[in-house]
């Protein structure tokens, strides 16, 4: 029996996916693809408040299986259509999710799947773990949203760097310009992801979606648009159970019980 492309596990309140394709360092073919999606897609119907993404094996994700892609390909491929039909709606999904999602780097992160981790919310790395723009090794340019969050989080000329070059960079080094959140010891990087996951699952997931949809807003936004957007988000969170709790919690000196219910 062929293994599942990725592997879903549910536990207090956090989905745990892993991708699972280990003797191809977690490339993905159409199958990992339609597996992640529906895994990311499903979670918060299933009652997850959060999502944990990481790896089997000795890799997180090493991009496209190249040679899925060229199996049966009599011509030049269209890459775009790729994008449209697998890459570009898993990023959009794991953006758009209303539950924060903590990405675990357990190893190489390299193209295509450096670029799914850097669309979570937050990712920790394994110090062994490397990130590898490798697009412009074939001739390509950073997709997955590359081109768009590269820039933002490390500035324009340490992101033309990574995609020009196609250098490796290891996790301290990601951590230090700001393009991971942390760089843990291999063997404390799933301990502390799955704290990380629970913790946030444990939070007003109310108030978390809003965060995730203002700091995606803020980009596009000139500063007279995100303060009126801050006050549309914030009249609609002053009026959740969450926070009520927080602000009975605080007066009461008690840890607060958050619902995540609207």
């Amino acid at each position: 029996m062929t293994a599942a492309p990725v592997l879903v596990s549910h536990a207090d309140d956090v989905t745990t996916l892993t991708l699972n394709r280990p003797d191809k360092l977690n490339a993905f073919n159409e199958e990992m693809h339609g597996a992640l999606r529906k895994g990311l897609e499903s979670a918060p119907a299933n009652g997850a408040r959060a999502i944990l993404l990481t790896g089997a094996g000795s890799g997180f994700c090493a991009g496209q299986d190249l040679s899925d892609r060229l199996a049966g390909n009599a011509g030049p491929p269209d890459l775009g259509a790729t994008l449209d039909s697998y890459y570009n709606p898993l990023v959009r999904a794991i953006r758009d999710l209303p539950i924060p999602v903590v990405c675990a780097v357990n190893g190489v992160a390299a193209g295509a799947g450096a670029n799914i981790a850097l669309a979570c919310d937050i990712v920790l790395a394994a110090r062994s773990a490397k990130f590898i723009e490798a697009f412009a090794r074939i001739g390509l340019i950073p997709d997955s949203g590359g081109t768009w969050f590269l820039p933002r989080l490390v500035g324009e000329a340490r992101a033309k760097g990574l995609a020009l070059l196609g250098e490796a960079i290891e996790a301290d080094t990601a951590e230090h310009w700001g393009l991971i959140w942390k760089a843990v010891d291999d063997d404390a990087l799933l301990e502390e992801a799955s704290t990380l996951a629970r913790r946030l699952a444990a939070g007003p997931t109310q108030g978390y979606a809003r965060i995730k949809q203002a700091m995606h807003a803020a980009s596009a936004n000139d500063l007279t648009a995100q303060l009126d957007l801050e006050r549309d988000l914030q009249r609609e969170a002053g009026r959740t159970p969450d926070y009520a709790e927080g602000v009975r919690a605080f007066m009461e000196k008690r840890k607060p019980g958050f619902t995540g219910k609207a």
